[in-house]
């Protein structure tokens, strides 16, 4: 009858796990169907997906611009740097220009401006065009015009900038109808007075920027989102802006694979090359086609994998035989272990009674019951240390890889691996990294995921104010390495207990933050492994701040930690 009860027992418990699998499997997984199907349906309405792109497209013309702006400040500063002192002999000036124009053949001409003087050196090669010549003539005027009425005025917003380059730009139509762009960067002369009204400048060839500027940096944008993601390749375009100079706006440079139609995305370019705008857009497709292909493929993706649910209904009961299975086994090994440790109890008690009582008067029966005893307890000892050694195993051992790192390269290199993220959830972000710091032994690894565990924290735990301070520094024979936020903060009551396993403090909104609870614990480990320790100091409504303090301990000791 027992035996009965205990079979219908046992597949009772079967029935009920099985179904409590199936519950946990069926439902999350419907409602993950149900839900992606509203999101695909919804991107395909409110077309998230086109913005999303767009804002990627934004993000890469604007890192096209920085790299234009970035090569055009360095040939400009190549240029300033050697460029002559209105005070020096006019031979010497025109010397210096001349020099200047003949190892920048990207420069059309060069031009000097000191109080009303304006002296000006033409590109050799066009000294004999006719229509150049008399270009470069109505700019010289223009210019002198410009520097007699605003040349003050120039002069001291020059000075104000962190580079002292300005930019005009101005399109011009060749013989044949060509549109040509003429770039004028102006500076302030190295050396002279902040009142001193003198100016220098050039003008970039236009047949180097249509030909060769404009084309390369293009392409290297191409290339790069190729090698950064690869997918669908990049087409961009840089036009002038409708309206400039009061001419037809064709486009004026494109990359490869452009053809036709209108950019997708299109930014002015405010700085270096004013009145020009870029345009970008996919070769031989468009955004909005891209959009329809990944909503079919999502369905089709969505689709599998309910395929897949139903299959791995088909498996629970399998997977949960093995697991009961393997619960019999753990429970038999319980059992067994059990009766190991009763029945060498047992015996020496038994033997150590019959003894102690007098009731063995023989010295060789003495001698064996001394024996008997002897040999229970080696079984004993081997039982348990066989324990403990499963135990060990089974809890895992971790090791750490002690090398001599540099402390701030290695925080400076998580912290930028970070910062994305940091930006894009609004938080106002401070680093002070002292860069003296001497090299320590540490376990690289370690240290970074401690850091990422301390800042996780602030990220998760800031509700109204969002930010978040990363502070490295030599104190005491120590590496401190801390990270401030001015989020939800910890109450005295938790400091204490935050660092243990599992703990999670009782703010509300720590509850309704995802968390394991680990994290702070695994930085203690991490920091008692190194020798050092974790403190916090923390003001509720006011922020925490995590202090990671490691020792500079001599090499020879931390390699034996």
């Amino acid at each position: 009858m027992k035996l009965k009860r205990k079979g219908f027992l046992g597949g009772f418990n079967r029935f009920r796990l099985i179904l409590t699998l199936g519950l946990l499997v069926v439902l999350p997984a419907a409602a993950l169907i149900y839900v992606n199907y509203r999101q695909l349906r919804d991107l395909e309405r409110d077309k998230v997906l086109e913005a999303a792109i767009h804002r990627d497209f934004q993000e890469r013309l604007a890192l096209t611009e920085k790299r234009m702006n970035k090569k055009v400040f360095l040939m400009a500063e190549e240029i300033r740097e050697v460029f002559p002192s209105p005070d020096m002999e006019q031979t010497e000036r025109v010397k210096k220009l001349e020099e200047i124009l003949k190892k920048t053949p990207w420069v059309s001409h060069v031009m000097l401006f000191d109080d009303k003087n304006l002296m000006m050196q033409l590109q050799p090669k066009y000294l004999h065009d006719t229509q150049l010549h008399q270009e470069y003539q109505r700019m010289a005027e223009g210019f002198r015009r410009y520097f007699g009425i605003d040349g003050k005025i120039l002069i001291q917003s020059l000075h104000k900038k962190t580079r002292p380059f300005t930019f005009y730009g101005n399109f011009t139509k060749r013989a044949g109808g060509d549109v040509s762009y003429l770039s004028t960067v102006l500076f302030t002369i190295p050396g002279l007075p902040k009142d001193r009204m003198s100016v220098g400048g050039f003008t970039f060839d236009p047949g180097y920027i249509k030909k060769t500027f404009f084309p390369e940096m293009l392409e290297e944008a191409v290339k790069q989102k190729s090698d950064d993601d690869g997918g669908n390749k990049l087409a961009l375009l840089i036009y002038p802006i409708d309206g400039e100079g009061g001419m037809e706006m064709k486009p004026f440079v494109a990359s490869t694979g452009w053809r036709e139609g209108k950019p997708e995305v299109s930014r002015k370019i405010d700085d270096v090359f004013r009145g020009m705008a870029m345009g970008i857009k996919f070769q031989g497709t468009s955004v909005a086609e891209l959009g329809k292909t990944w909503v079919h493929r999502s369905l089709l993706i969505l689709g599998c994998l309910s395929l897949l649910i139903v299959g791995g209904l088909v498996l629970t009961r399998h997977i949960v035989n093995k697991e009961m299975a393997l619960a019999r086994l753990k429970s038999d090994f319980v059992s067994n272990v059990s009766h190991e440790l009763r029945t060498p109890l047992a015996l020496i008690r038994l033997y150590a009674e019959t003894l102690e009582l007098g009731r063995i008067t023989t010295s060789d029966k003495k001698q064996q019951y001394y024996r008997i005893i002897r040999k229970e307890s080696e079984r004993l000892s081997a039982l348990i240390n066989n324990i403990l050694d499963f135990s060990r195993i089974e809890a895992g051992r971790k090791e750490y890889e002690f090398r001599e790192t540099d402390i701030a390269e290695l925080i400076s290199n998580t912290l930028d691996s970070y910062r994305y993220q940091i930006e894009q959830q609004g938080f106002a972000f401070e680093e002070s990294i002292d860069p003296d710091l001497p090299a320590v032994y540490v376990d690289r690894e370690a240290i970074a995921r401690a850091l990422v565990n301390l800042m996780n924290n602030a990220l998760k735990y800031s509700s109204d104010q969002k930010f978040l301070g990363v502070k490295l520094y030599r104190d005491n024979g120590a590496v401190k390495l801390e990270v401030a936020d001015r989020g939800i903060g910890i109450a005295r009551r938790d400091q204490a207990k935050i660092f243990e396993k599992f703990y999670r403090a009782g703010d509300p909104l720590v509850h309704n933050t995802k968390g394991s609870g680990l994290g702070l614990s695994l930085v203690r480990h991490i920091s008692q492994a190194h020798g050092g320790d974790i403190s916090v100091e923390s003001t509720p409504g006011k922020g925490s701040k995590f202090i990671l303090s490691i020792p500079l301990a001599p090499a020879n000791q931390q390699a034996n930690l």
